[in-house]
């Protein structure tokens, strides 16, 4: 299996060397800038698995390029973990609003940042790898589009299968309408927001079984996720 792509962009020299040289001891490749206009062109040129990213470095913040990356197709469902010194709650939910997985407040210990972005890399390598995906008693194969639920084919059409896959490639994440708009339909797309409750509608009844719960749960007011059934 190749290395996971780590994108570190980190403007303080110590720390981005300290991290640089833990994750690739870890077997990560790696690659570091301290600006955020060249962490967006790195993330064009070659997508990275998951990106670290430090709150204040040089050029474009970094809550505007988690904002950027999040808007980009090919970035749009890659894992961002925040880095800062920054302690409020309000900027923590700045953060996370903004699209980020996750969130470090400085000082921290490298050792549990390696943890979370082990986690993280554990969530996402079936899909990197193209291996079975599996959320409670659902599995997708994104290799043959194909998903089973309790030994049963699910027939799903086109959009309804990008939807579960995004969920289930984020497990217990909650996701805003907006935030699906993007991940599922792209950020270019004109589709209207209540057009994300038809599909969701769709999705649901396909994979409906008597007996079992429903795996696709509504947070009032935030919007949805997908838990073990």
């Amino acid at each position: 299996m190749k290395p996971a792509k780590l994108l570190l962009v980190e403007d303080d020299p110590a720390l981005s060397e300290l991290l640089e040289y833990r994750f690739v001891n870890e077997g990560y490749a790696v690659r570091t800038t301290p600006d955020g206009d060249e962490a967006l062109l790195l993330a064009r040129e070659d997508t990275p698995d998951l990106v670290i990213l430090d709150w204040m470095i040089e050029g474009t913040s970094g809550i505007e390029v988690c904002r950027r990356l999040r808007r980009e197709k090919a970035t749009a469902h890659v894992p961002i973990i925040m880095l800062t010194a920054r302690e409020t709650e309000d900027d923590r939910v700045r953060g996370l609003d903004t699209g980020a997985d996750d969130y470090l407040t400085k000082p921290f210990s490298p050792r549990e940042l390696l943890a979370r972005v082990a986690a993280v890399m554990r969530r996402i390598r079936p899909a990197l790898a193209g291996e079975t995906i599996a959320v409670g008693d659902l599995s997708l194969d994104p290799v043959a589009h194909r998903v089973v639920r309790r030994g049963e084919t699910v027939r799903l059409g086109p959009t309804e299968y990008r939807m579960l896959k995004f969920f289930m490639e984020n497990p217990g994440r909650v996701f805003s309408r907006n935030q699906l708009l993007d991940g599922v339909w792209g950020t270019e797309s004109d589709i209207e927001l209540r057009t994300v409750d038809v599909h969701i509608r769709r999705l649901r009844k396909a994979i409906e079984i008597d007996g079992a719960a429903d795996p696709i749960r509504t947070v009032r007011s935030a919007g949805y996720s997908i838990e073990p059934a």
